[in-house]
């Protein structure tokens, strides 16, 4: 077999279903070897595409999903995806065609260093010399992304070397880097110090971050608070980790978060984070967070724990393992947090900012609440950046399913392809895409992806004609001085619809939302529904 004919097989033994990309003539072998395999291709149109829905499929898979993209631009193109799958630790494979290797170094036509222009935000990368060692490599590359604190990691590969001989292809059962051993159990001395500090506590919380999605420890973390009467608050990337009306769910902290959540985590005295990076758009001033509190910071990253504040008990570990450790000690805990649990609730009822939205137009915090209503247990709701994206984390009501978005990264054009993903991932669950008319103009050829590979995600655009979250920040510190912020020449959704055959809905108000929102849901088939938001709503509720 060749090297291209390697590749696949590796993937395949990685149980590979579908890759996302975009084809060139450095990348050919491989594109070619694919079409005599089960794996599905799938063709988006913008190769930062290719990575937003790999990993939107990961996201709802739970393991690595694989991007494939030529060199030169291509590479550079898909650049801006690996980066917001980074900052999200999200798995990724992606794999780069990359020029002859006599001339890399040359300058030829289409090419770049990638592994080196990627540095910074990949878990590991990979420049492939030797055909035969492409089994090792891959083997290396999905246990790197899957492991530890999860992210991208990119695999680049010179078209001679994809057409190479391999001599005697075997792919590792297991694999073991003497250099990359991350920790997944927690330390038990460490563990009994959270339970003293536990059991001391009168007003304990626990803040969670995407980490513990990402360690599938959504259970584990519901039944350590309903044991105890812990109140959770979540970071962005932790939505969903208990049901949004779940009774000690207080909500996302931060900026753009409940003021009643972030009253309970400053008014704690343990604070347990768990898989989340104490970054400024979570903790206002990370540096303050430990006055007057015991910290204790559990992640699977060594390197993220202290970085932003100090914690009085670092806890490097797997979420989902360290919940199993403090199970076996429950023995030792018999404390309830009734009264503070109490204080919190009165908060959450007295402290709750009302909205004045113009009738005009549709109101994104009803609407929202709404559309969460109507939509499946098991949904999967993809909030793309900007106002649409804390409208979103605000309002929307998560019961079983999944909220996905680009946190770390705040990529726009991240909901439509990473929806695409999810979809696939999940072709039997409700997936929607939740959209502003300018993050969707960054992404909307992927409505041809969705249409020539049979992919029906919902999609909804609040169009307020403008980049609202830019024009809103330019309101409050630039006195309305606004540059730059203005859509004026977009196009019209409705003809951009038909042009793609897609049905299309327009909301213009709340009167008709109910009976609009059933239609959308209702429809098997992808649909675009336009909501028509007043330029002047703000995300800060007034």
């Amino acid at each position: 077999m060749i090297g291209a004919d390697a590749i696949i097989k590796c993937l395949e033994a990685e149980n590979i279903e579908v890759v996302f990309g975009y084809p060139g003539m450095a990348i050919a072998p491989f594109f070619n070897s694919i079409r005599d395999s089960s794996i599905r291709p799938i063709l988006v149109r913008s190769e930062q595409n290719a990575a937003h829905a790999a990993s939107g499929h990961a996201r709802i898979n739970g393991k690595a999903a694989v991007c494939v993209v030529t060199s030169g631009p291509g590479a550079t193109n898909v650049i801006t995806g690996i980066a917001t799958a980074f900052a999200d630790s999200i798995p990724l494979v992606c794999i780069t065609g990359q020029v002859n290797s006599e001339l890399i170094g040359s300058d030829v036509f289409q090419e770049a260093d990638i592994t080196g222009a990627v540095e910074s935000f990949v878990k590991y990368s990979y420049l492939v010399k030797d055909a035969n060692d492409i089994p090792r490599i891959f083997k290396e590359a999905f246990f790197i992304a899957n492991t530890g604190r999860r992210g991208p990691v990119v695999i680049d590969i010179p078209v001679d070397v994809q057409l190479a001989t391999v001599k005697n292809y075997s792919y590792p059962a297991e694999i073991t880097m003497r250099t990359y051993k991350p920790t997944v159990k927690g330390h038990a001395v460490q563990i009994k110090k959270v339970t003293g500090e536990l059991a001391r506590a009168k007003r304990p919380i626990i803040c969670v971050g995407g980490g513990i999605h990402l360690s599938g420890a959504a259970s584990e973390l519901r039944d350590f608070a309903e044991r105890y009467q812990v109140p959770v608050v979540s970071t962005m990337m932790g939505i969903g980790a208990l049901p949004t009306r779940h009774p000690l769910y207080f909500g996302m902290v931060g900026n753009n978060g409940k003021n009643y959540a972030n009253r309970a985590l400053d008014e704690s005295d343990l604070l347990i984070m768990v898989g989340a990076r104490l970054a400024d758009r979570a903790v206002n001033r990370p540096e303050h967070i430990t006055k007057g509190k015991i910290l204790i910071h559990i992640d699977v990253d060594t390197a993220e724990i202290g970085k932003n504040a100090g914690p009085t008990i670092p806890l490097v570990g797997d979420a989902k393992q360290i919940f199993h450790q403090l199970r076996e000690l429950e023995c030792e805990l018999t404390i309830k947090h009734d009264d503070w649990v109490t204080t919190l609730e009165n908060y959450r009822e007295t402290m709750k900012r009302t909205r004045t939205p113009n009738p005009a137009y549709v109101d994104p915090a009803v609407f929202i609440r709404l559309l969460a209503d109507k939509m499946t247990d098991d949904s999967i709701y993809v909030a793309d950046v900007g106002q649409n994206q804390i409208w979103s984390c605000t309002y929307y009501i998560v019961r079983g399913g999944r909220f996905l978005t680009s946190g770390g990264m705040g990529t726009m054009g991240y909901a439509l392809p990473a929806a695409m993903g999810a979809k696939v991932a999940a072709p039997d669950r409700q997936v929607v895409a939740v959209c502003g008319d300018g993050g969707f103009q960054m992404s909307m050829m992927e409505l041809a992806t969705i249409c020539q590979h049979d992919i029906p995600v919902k999609i909804i655009v609040f169009k307020n004609n403008s980049l609202g979250l830019v024009r809103e920040y330019q309101h409050h510190a630039y006195d309305d001085r606004y540059s730059c912020v203005d859509l004026d020449g977009s196009p019209d959704l409705c003809q951009i619809a038909a042009a793609y055959g897609l049905t299309f809905l327009r909301l213009h108000d709340m009167n008709e939302a109910e009976m609009m929102i059933d239609s959308f849901l209702a429809n098997d088939k992808s649909v675009l529904m336009e909501c028509m938001i007043d330029p002047l709503d703000l995300v800060k509720e007034r």
